[in-house]
């Protein structure tokens, strides 16, 4: 049996049925773990080898919030720079397969 992928899904811990990341990536051909913001490096430290980590940022998220999400992903870029794991800052957009496809280099599933 072949395992699917695993993407980390980083986000603010409020999860409105109108952001259904983990479903988006199910239907790709993804597992996601998703994890709130303030338990992204415990999460990442349990899952040493994602295939990407994907940080929602929410849509109606202040500077400050917007501003924690960018010094993590910059953080996360600077310590996994050799692993080649894509970090991938998704704020507002409508959907996560252009951005996977071109982070990961692979056509996703299901499309």
């Amino acid at each position: 049996m072949n395992e699917l992928q695993k993407i980390l899904v980083v986000d603010n811990g409020e999860r409105a049925a109108e952001s259904g990341l983990s479903a988006e990536l199910a239907g790709m051909g993804f597992a996601s773990v998703t994890a709130p913001f303030e338990a992204a490096d415990e999460v990442l430290a349990m899952m040493p080898s994602p295939g990407a980590i994907v940080l929602q940022v929410p849509q109606r998220a202040d500077f400050s919030e917007r501003r924690r999400f960018m010094e993590l992903a910059s953080r996360l870029r600077r310590s996994l720079p050799s692993s080649g794991v894509p970090v991938i800052v998704a704020a507002g957009v409508a959907g996560i397969a252009p951005l996977l496809e071109t982070a990961l280099g692979v056509k996703a599933i299901g499309l």
